[in-house]
């Protein structure tokens, strides 16, 4: 009842108007945009980082190879994001050109907290200002640095928290759980893809199949993006099948 007033009171129409209980609503609703966004899953294993998610296919016509839903920022840093995926390019694209400045500046590559807080000064700055909107989406930044394999979650606030696993999307509640029982800090890169992959096929249930996975991996050996074929994918799904 209470969030019904506020709409009658108008104050779900301005980002920039507080409700009488200290509230932006426009922000609220864009965390729960990023609920209904397909699932994406971030994993920091013993010998590197991975990023797995669904790609959602809605149309047997499209040619999945070219739906792109993980991402390369940097060689050492890949995003990948739940929500309006045409905000998270924007955001993704700003990145890219902060961590090529940032080589053609210093020589040197950048670290993974630095594109987190570049991603979360925008979102936050869309959170303040009458004429925009919050950008509606969650976006995971993964990466390996000077400190080793890291993994942030950016929501629309323009928070950021660093995780060893997470889960942002519709399938959050189920493979959170799934999360909780399973990670371990000593699991390797397969063993976090079988996780990753059988928890996604869990939530989807019917609806799943290789065809919507999408997974990228950086190693500590050589801190370099690599996306996982889909003969790998495969791979692993039967060994997750046959488990």
């Amino acid at each position: 009842m209470e969030s019904i007033n506020h709409q009658m009171m108008g104050y779900d129409r301005a980002i920039t108007m507080f409700s009488p209980d200290g509230r932006l609503l426009q922000v609220e609703y864009a965390k729960k945009t990023v609920k209904q966004g397909s699932t994406a899953i971030g994993m920091v294993c013993s010998d590197g980082v991975l990023l797995v998610t669904d790609k959602r296919i809605v149309d047997p016509l499209v040619v999945t190879e070219a739906i792109e839903k993980i991402f390369q920022i940097d060689e050492h840093i890949g995003a990948t994001a739940s929500g309006i995926i045409s905000d998270a390019r924007v955001l993704i694209e700003r990145a890219q050109v902060k961590a090529q400045q940032h080589q053609v500046t210093y020589d040197s590559q950048i670290d993974v907290l630095s594109i987190v807080k570049n991603i979360c000064d925008l979102k936050q700055l869309c959170t303040q200002s009458g004429g925009l909107r919050p950008f509606g989406v969650s976006v995971l930044v993964a990466g390996i640095d000077k400190d080793g394999p890291k993994l942030f979650e950016t929501d629309p606030t323009g928070i950021f928290f660093q995780y060893h696993a997470v889960v942002i999307g519709e399938g959050e509640d189920g493979i959170e759980e799934m999360l909780h029982k399973k990670y371990k800090p000593t699991l390797t890169i397969e063993e976090g893809l079988k996780i990753s992959i059988d928890a996604l096929r869990q939530v989807l249930d019917d609806k799943f199949n290789v065809e919507r996975l999408d997974a990228a991996v950086i190693l500590t050996v050589d801190k370099k993006f690599t996306k996982v074929d889909k003969k790998e994918l495969e791979r692993i799904l039967k060994q997750v099948k046959g488990a």
